[in-house]
């Protein structure tokens, strides 16, 4: 089993920056992709930022240039770097992944509690 933790949130300006950080545990070394998510008051999650096991990432076309995911193996931990923040970019965000069970198959972790972004204009 996988488990994620979700930290970094906080209150910022208007075209300030924070670095969220998703701390995994437990059997790292299944873990085919993880995503950042996002969700507003009002709104549905959205998927904002994905990594692969191999590296390759995506951002959705409104964070574009303006976050960026990483990783770090040896911490296992996924960052999701966040600058030229907007008011529209203030949520709840979350980290998910997606890890092969025991059984073989692919499943998702829990969501967790998430950490709040608030951007301030």
């Amino acid at each position: 089993q996988v488990q994620l933790v979700e930290s970094g949130g906080g209150l910022v300006q208007a075209g300030g920056s924070l670095r969220l950080s998703c701390a995994a545990s437990g059997s790292t070394f299944s873990v085919k992709i993880i995503g950042w998510y996002r969700q507003a008051p009002g709104k549905q999650r959205e998927l904002v930022a994905l990594i692969s096991s191999g590296g390759t990432t995506n951002v959705i076309d409104s964070v574009k240039g303006r976050f960026t995911i990483s990783r770090d193996n040896a911490k296992n931990t996924v960052y999701l770097q966040m600058n030229s923040l907007k008011p529209e970019d203030t949520a709840v965000y979350y980290c998910n992944a997606e890890y092969e069970a025991y059984t073989g198959t692919y499943v998702y972790t829990d969501w967790g509690q998430g950490t709040q972004v608030t951007v301030s204009s």
